[in-house]
């Protein structure tokens, strides 16, 4: 049996080690894009800050743990094609693979908005190795950097821009800083905390343009012009399935699967950022760009591509983001639900806001900045689908009653077996 997995991140590698640990005779072949060893993306922050070095961002380390479980890996080339007929892969360098089970595990791309001057030198995107080395070039103590975009992959690289000593600039079209994550107060608050962080933001503004003079010069939508020495685009990522086009694997947002994390296409899987996975809380198919949902969902893929029937129990929707210090999450539905009760506690002066949202007895999405000690039971109880029953009421009074309300309904339940796991 040869399996081929297109993706060297973490969904790609967690794969490949547990397809080695269940099918030790077969062969395995990852494929990846970039010519450096399989690494994480999450740790290029941590690169720029200088809290660690290169071979710190690797996945594995030393140099023969590929070769020891008997992992091909072939890096510096990306899939063109997939002939699910012929069981074939088209590679860029002309080369063709023949697979007998196939993982989509090719991550995201950084989308690049269509203004004039975004491909000049001297902007640039941090996504990859390559990309981290010329930032940490040119964002030396002092120069004027501005970055674009203030979402949760934004909020990570302005935390290692700022640690570099940059003056820093950021512009977010949106009204808030991290609008996908953070209702209008908290991302307002994150905003406030930035600025007072020595950071400047301009939130519903866009970047028109970008002239390529020296220095770099940059027109934003309420007609200033911005001199900075670096542009970062963070103006989100996209999943890389261009190359299934073509092919008999459906895509929606991402590559559509079923709880196996097979594609429509019998012995095709998908896992992590290009996978579109079903969401038991939401009840519909979402794609949700965390690690740990990549590892979740790789390891699923990996025990059906070796015939070990499992199943992907959940996606979770979680983040937490640690943005200049202020800690900040974001669970299920933050949004709230049509028809839904809601509840929001805020403390300007101490940094912290609690916003919980309810569908009937339910706890189905919240944000929090501050609140640290309830991260996990915020987690328990949206994940958790638990009813909460008189609770509820007790908590649209007083939100800060979390750790009771889970202690009293969550556990409870859980005794009884009925909370899902």
């Amino acid at each position: 049996m040869k399996h081929v997995i297109l993706g060297a991140g973490p969904a790609g590698v967690i794969a490949a080690e547990t397809i080695r640990k269940h099918a030790p005779a077969d062969e395995i072949l990852v494929v990846g894009d970039e010519p450096e060893a399989p690494y994480s993306r999450m740790a290029i922050p941590y690169l720029l800050i200088g809290q660690i070095d290169e071979a710190g961002t690797h996945l594995r380390h030393g140099p023969d743990h590929y070769a020891k479980l008997r992992i091909d890996v072939k890096r510096g080339v990306r899939a063109k094609a997939v002939d699910t007929t012929a069981r074939t892969i088209a590679l860029d360098d002309g080369s063709s693979v023949p697979f007998d089970r196939l993982l989509i595990a090719t991550g995201s791309r950084p989308a690049s908005p269509p203004i004039p001057g975004i491909h000049t030198d001297g902007v640039l995107t941090c996504w990859t190795l390559k990309d981290a080395r010329a930032i940490a070039q040119r964002a030396q103590k002092g120069a004027r950097v501005l970055q674009m975009g203030a979402g949760f992959i934004g909020c990570i690289i302005m935390e290692a821009l700022a640690a570099r000593g940059v003056q820093l600039t950021v512009v977010e079209m949106g009204d808030r800083m991290v609008p996908r994550m953070m209702g209008p107060t908290a991302g307002g608050m994150i905003k406030d905390w930035c600025e007072a962080k020595g950071v400047r933001v301009f939130t519903g503004t866009r970047v028109e343009a970008i002239e390529a003079h020296a220095p770099l010069r940059a027109r934003l939508s309420d007609g200033q012009w911005l001199e900075c020495d670096l542009v970062i685009s963070a103006t989100g990522v996209k999943p890389a399935i261009g190359f299934l086009e073509h092919s008999e694997v459906k895509c929606l947002q991402g590559v559509l699967t079923d709880e196996h994390m097979q594609t429509t296409v019998p012995g095709i899987y998908a896992a992590g950022d290009c996978a579109e996975a079903f969401d038991k809380i939401s009840g519909k198919t979402i794609v949700s760009a965390i690690q740990p949902n990549a590892a979740d969902q790789a390891r699923v893929a990996a025990l059906n591509m070796v015939g070990r029937r499992a199943e992907l129990m959940g996606v979770t929707q979680i983040n937490v983001l640690d943005t200049l210090g202020l800690i900040s999450a974001s669970f299920g539905h933050w949004e709230g639900v049509p028809g839904g009760e809601q509840v929001e506690l805020t403390d300007r002066a101490a940094w912290r806001h609690l916003s919980l949202q309810f569908a009937g007895d339910r706890l189905v999405g919240c944000n929090s900045i501050g609140w640290t000690e309830h991260v996990g039971v915020m987690r328990g109880l949206v994940e958790g689908q638990v009813s909460l029953g008189e609770w509820k009421d007790r908590l649209l009074a007083d939100p800060t009653l979390l750790m009771e309300a889970y202690l009293a309904r969550a556990q409870a339940q859980h005794a009884r077996g009925l909370v899902k796991a």
